[in-house]
């Protein structure tokens, strides 16, 4: 599986986790599914992402 697969695997969990979170737990946790989303919006723009880098040190 390459890199940005991974990437997005790892984006669509976030988001679902947080949602539910959000919805039954305390919606203080959509604030996650906002900061991923921004980390989304600015890799597009600046082609650096954090979690490509964290993928990239556990030799994915």
């Amino acid at each position: 599986m390459s890199i940005e697969r991974y990437l997005r695997l790892i984006a669509g969990f976030f988001v679902m986790l947080s949602v539910a979170l959000g919805y039954w737990v305390n919606p203080a946790w959509f604030l996650f599914t906002a900061f991923v989303g921004l980390n989304l919006f600015q890799s597009a723009f600046t082609n650096w992402c954090p979690m490509i880098t964290i993928l990239k040190k556990m030799g994915v």
